[in-house]
C-alpha cells in the first residue's frame, strides 16, 4: 500500500482486517506528495516519476499486488500499472465498478479537491468501457479533511454526513477518499442509499485478483 497521508492508513487497515485478514500488508507512506500535489495545477512529469518509483520500490521488495491509498494521481498510477506484472489498482477504480451494480445517478463525496477532476475523469473512463451513461455529480466538503488532519474526526464524519442530503437523488453515494471512508456509518444515517467506500472496494477486488492468480 502506497499512501500519500496518513490518515488513509487506518481506514485501509480496518477494511484488510474485516475482508482479507490473512493478507500481509507492507506501508510507504510519504506524505510530501499531497502537500506537492495541492499546489500543482496539473500532475507533472516529475510527480508522475515519484508515484511510479514507490511503486517500483514495493515491487522490489517481494509486494504480490500495490493498492495506492491517495485518489489525486490517477494517470501516474496509470502509468505504473502498464509496466507491472502484477496488479496495481487505482484508489477508486474498484468502488466505481461497484458503484455501476446500483444505477446509472452516482454521487460523490468528496473532500479534497485537487483529486476531484482526476478522479470524474476516471469514472467516465470507467463508465465508457462498463456502464455508458452513467454520470458522476460530486460534493466538495474542503472543510471536512481539514478538521480530519487536525485530529477532530467527529467534526469530519459530521460535515460529511450533512453534505450527503444534497445526493439523495442518485442511486448510491460513493466516498471518494480512503480517508473519508470513515464516515460511512454517519452517512448511511442521514441518506437511505447504497454508500459505498474504496478501501472495502479495494480489498474485496485486490484478493480476488490474488486468487485469480494463483495455480489451480
Amino acid at each position: 500500500m502506497i499512501h500519500a497521508v496518513a490518515v488513509a492508513m487506518q481506514p485501509i487497515h480496518a477494511a484488510f482486517a474485516a475482508e482479507w485478514p490473512q493478507a500481509e500488508l507492507m506501508n510507504i507512506l510519504d506524505d510530501s506528495l499531497s502537500l506537492d500535489r495541492a499546489r500543482d495545477t496539473d500532475l507533472s512529469a516529475a510527480m508522475t516519476e515519484r508515484i511510479v518509483a514507490l511503486g517500483d520500490y514495493a515491487e522490489s521488495a517481494g509486494a504480490e499486488g500495490i493498492l495506492y491509498t491517495c485518489s489525486a494521481f490517477g494517470a501516474a498510477i496509470e502509468a505504473k500499472a502498464a509496466q507491472s506484472a502484477i496488479p496495481v489498482l487505482k484508489p477508486n477504480e474498484a468502488m466505481f465498478l461497484d458503484a455501476f451494480r446500483h444505477g446509472l445517478r452516482i454521487g460523490m463525496l468528496a473532500t479534497f479537491g485537487p483529486s476531484v477532476s482526476g478522479m470524474e475523469a476516471e469514472f467516465r473512463a470507467e463508465a465508457a468501457r462498463n456502464a455508458p451513461g452513467a454520470a458522476l455529480e460530486t460534493v466538495l466538503v474542503a472543510d471536512a479533511i481539514e478538521a480530519l488532519k487536525g485530529g477532530d474526526a467527529r467534526t469530519h464524519d459530521r460535515l460529511v454526513a450533512a453534505a450527503a442530503p444534497a445526493l439523495a437523488h442518485c442511486d448510491a453515494i460513493l466516498l471518494a477518499h480512503f480517508s473519508t471512508s470513515r464516515a460511512a456509518a454517519a452517512v448511511r444515517e442521514v441518506v437511505g442509499l447504497p454508500v459505498l467506500t474504496a478501501p472495502g472496494c479495494a480489498v474485496r477486488l485486490l484478493r480476488t485478483q490474488y486468487y485469480q492468480r494463483q495455480p489451480a
